[in-house]
């Protein structure tokens, strides 16, 4: 039996409550696929972190209650935090190897800023039924992410966005694609929500890894390189974009909520 150190961090916000949860597991050593996955389902957040130091970085690996994913921003946020104000206070700067390649996180002031891909976002001509079905209200236009895996559904007013009740059970049949839901914000740049019911996650409370489409698109809109974006789910978060040639930054702040130790 190995006994662990377990974080919970709220991750895009400044006020504990609110923002994002997730479980950071920093390991010495890799566990077996099946042992983290099941500790996912345990922690029943949204995504638990795993990360092994590799090098002068480290690996990180993204695990939700359901199934390892190849990119999440919020749990980045706070595995960087963990390691920032936890783990090496003296840090303010490191880089992680993971499924969607390198990833850096650095510390400015008070929030932590991420160096992520910078995704396009396509016109989908064939809309998928179970998408309008899911959602229950008509999108002015739908795009996919070139990644493939993230329908975004953009709408003309935060009080649509707001007004969503998804039906899961539809979405569900767009695995492996989750879903998105954007239009321009009510004192931000942009308002979103995510839906990802296929992996286990119904609504997302902060999805850094989505504004990696997000940011550049309502960039070009807006003729802005820098974007504040709201995701506008029950609990509220606040993620500060700027966006590169061939990245996106996004940055945000975190709070710890939970530091413990679990037995696997």
């Amino acid at each position: 039996m190995a006994r662990l150190r377990l974080y919970q961090i709220d991750a895009f916000t400044s006020e504990r409550f609110a923002g994002n949860p997730a479980a950071v597991v920093p390991l010495e050593a890799w566990l077996d696929d099946a042992t983290m996955q099941a500790v996912a389902a345990e922690n029943n957040v949204s995504e638990t972190a795993f990360f092994v130091a590799a090098g002068d970085g480290f690996e990180l690996r993204w695990f939700t209650p359901e199934l390892e994913v190849n990119l999440c921003g919020h749990a980045t946020l706070a595995s960087a935090f963990v390691l920032f104000r936890e783990l090496d206070p003296a840090r303010t700067e490191v880089r992680f190897e993971s499924r969607s390649g390198q990833l850096s996180v650095r510390q400015t002031g008070d929030r932590l800023v991420m160096d992520f891909p910078k995704w396009k976002l396509r016109p989908v001509a064939d809309v998928p039924a179970a998408l309008v079905q899911g959602l229950g209200c008509e999108p002015r236009e739908v795009l996919m992410t070139e990644t493939a895996d993230n329908y975004v559904a953009v709408y003309e007013r935060e009080s649509e966005v707001r007004a969503i009740t998804p039906r899961f059970e539809r979405l569900s049949a767009l695995h492996p694609a989750g879903v998105a839901i954007t239009a321009p914000g009510d004192g931000s740049d942009c308002a979103s929500r995510y839906f990802a019911p296929s992996w286990g996650v119904p609504e997302d409370p902060a999805t850094g890894s989505i504004h990696c489409g997000l940011a550049p698109y309502w960039g070009e809109r807006l003729g802005k390189r820098e974007v504040f974006a709201r995701q506008v789910s029950q609990r509220g978060a606040e993620l500060y974009c700027e966006i590169l040639e061939n990245r996106v930054l996004v940055g945000g702040q975190a709070v710890k909520y939970l530091e413990g130790w679990i037995e696997v």
